[in-house]
């Protein structure tokens, strides 16, 4: 679609046919989209709010990009609810002891009843 028009003019002028309203962002610093698995980092971004009756597209041109890995859980909710519910603790005190064990459920348990 950008290369059919030779200029922001153009693209400004169809978005107007078309109903949308273009508006640039002054001073943005950075955008983040966090993901489960990372964040990316958009610094000193140029940001473009595009508006339709009834939605908002943000178009983010970008000259430095920064990615950050997430480390991921190895455990889920269901497991911190099992340690819950075998060791009468806390749910901060089970996810803190999957933690220590690295995921493993037994571990936690025997963990935390050995006290």
């Amino acid at each position: 679609m950008i290369d059919m028009f030779r200029s922001n003019r153009q693209m400004r002028r169809m978005f107007d046919k078309m109903g949308l309203n273009m508006n640039p962002l002054e001073n943005i610093e950075e955008v983040i989209i966090k993901m489960s698995n990372k964040d990316i980092i958009i610094k000193k971004p140029s940001v473009t709010e595009i508006r339709a009756q009834d939605s908002t597209i943000y178009q983010i041109v970008a000259e430095d990009i920064e990615e950050v890995a997430k480390e991921v859980k190895k455990f889920s909710e269901e497991d911190i609810m099992l340690v819950v519910q075998q060791t009468g603790v806390t749910k901060e005190v089970a996810e803190k002891a999957l933690e220590d064990a690295e995921g493993d459920i037994a571990r936690a348990i025997l963990t935390l009843t050995s006290k």
